[in-house]
């Protein structure tokens, strides 16, 4: 079978890179599409976007670039489409739980008709001769906790869930999308998939036993769940729960936790380093008693002790200061607001949410960042006791390696009460 990737140029903010450039569980998103497409298409072409598909009458499979799925969500439409024998475009439910909570929120590039949801997948069994038909794909969801609200501070909240599909797919078109990717449909659906996987699976179930009764270990602590490489150093007092993937020379210092993450290679965790449903990329560096949760690292990046990262996305070559925390809850109940492709603030449709900072910057000590916000690429920020608090999005031109700084023109452009009363980001 020939794929056809269309290149979707829309750089994400705050990275701005197109999505297909940027890591998604520690591996680049076309290296990503690549691996899921291996065992069925052969060749490929590349177009850009508006660009019409050759006249070719090969079986072929079109998609952009932007988008995340697994080898078994592809080889499923795949499959699909071919024993249908026609022109095909992937379609959901709207009303899909995973569509309408996760996958529609800051999305722009999708279809609507008749209650479906067309995404920009297709498949032509020979050539592109016939308009496609809406091929449903139902997902098989999850729902899954992490934690609990109590109620004098979200009220009705409760409980907060995602809805976690088997196989995962969605739209890469913000920052929040990584997220996503990374954590929501990576990791976490990775721990549920194999912890239903010891449930229902009798051969499963006895060769964990097996492996943790053989190490001496618990069963979450053996290698059946924690798999490690080569050349690593890690202290005896360590905590590491699976499922976690551990790269090459990698050094865990004493007291660490780590809770079904992905470590990259060349990483150094430092003592009492926090670690949880989070993703670290290769070459990071994290200090003593630094902490992620839900939190995706790109490669060559730094954590500062005692720095708080919860459900952020931190880019490439960054560095962020002890101390610093990034929020994820806003006190008084307005919703949690993010920018599409568009630059639009729009609902997250999230009750809880952290910050995003682009590539090659350095966030000094101590700086406290609201929900939601985003800190642009390249830029350089020194703490100060009039400007500690990032309560609005920070472009390149208010980074302080400028001579001068900008005065923001969209502080006002969040919800009345997101913001602070007093040490506003001017």
């Amino acid at each position: 079978m020939l794929k056809i990737i269309i290149h979707q140029p829309q750089k994400i903010a705050p990275f701005q890179q197109p999505a297909r450039d940027l890591r998604v569980l520690n591996k680049p998103l076309w290296l990503i599409q690549r691996d899921a497409l291996a065992e069925i298409c052969e060749s490929e072409l590349i177009l850009s976007l508006g660009e019409d598909l050759p006249e070719d009458e090969r079986e072929c499979l079109v998609f952009q670039d932007h988008l995340f799925f697994d080898s078994e969500f592809i080889k499923n439409f795949a499959a699909l489409a071919r024993s249908m024998g026609k022109a095909v475009q992937l379609a959901f439910m709207d009303h899909d739980p995973i569509v309408k909570e996760h996958i529609l929120p800051l999305t722009q590039g999708f279809e609507f008709r008749d209650g479906l949801v067309l995404a920009p997948i297709w498949y032509y069994p020979s050539g592109k001769k016939n308009s496609p038909d809406p091929l449903m794909i139902k997902f098989d969801c999850m729902e899954a906790g992490y934690y609990h609200v109590p109620a004098y501070m979200a009220g009705k909240l409760g409980d907060l869930t995602y809805h976690i599909p088997a196989h995962p797919f969605i739209a890469i078109e913000s920052w929040v999308h990584i997220f996503y990717a990374n954590i929501i449909f990576g990791v976490f659906a990775r721990g549920l998939r194999q912890e239903h996987l010891i449930k229902q699976s009798l051969s499963a179930k006895l060769r964990a036993i097996w492996r943790a009764l053989i190490e001496g270990r618990q069963l979450l602590d053996s290698s059946f769940l924690v798999k490690v490489g080569a050349n690593c150093s890690i202290d005896p007092s360590a905590i590491i729960h699976g499922p976690t993937t551990i790269g090459d020379n990698v050094t865990i210092g004493a007291g660490v936790v780590i809770e079904n993450s992905i470590i990259g290679d060349n990483v150094n965790i430092s003592q009492g380093v926090q670690i949880m449903l989070s993703v670290v990329g290769d070459n990071v560096f994290l200090p003593f008693r630094a902490a992620l949760f839900m939190t995706t690292l790109m490669e060559n990046s730094t954590v500062a002790q005692n720095a708080c990262l919860q459900m952020c996305v931190i880019g490439r070559n960054t560095f962020i200061g002890a101390g610093t925390t990034f929020t994820d809850f806003n006190l008084l109940p307005v919703p949690i607001r993010a920018r599409n492709a568009k630059g639009e603030l729009v609902p997250t449709n999230r009750p809880v949410l952290g910050g995003a900072v682009g590539h090659n910057c350095r966030i000094g000590s101590g700086f406290i960042i609201y929900p939601g916000r985003m800190i642009d690429s390249d830029v350089v920020l020194i703490n100060s006791t009039s400007s500690n608090v990032i309560d609005k999005d920070v472009s390149f031109a208010e980074s302080h390696h400028h001579k001068h700084r900008h005065s923001s023109t969209h502080q006002a452009e969040y919800s009345e009460g997101e913001e602070p009363a007093s040490h506003h980001w001017k």
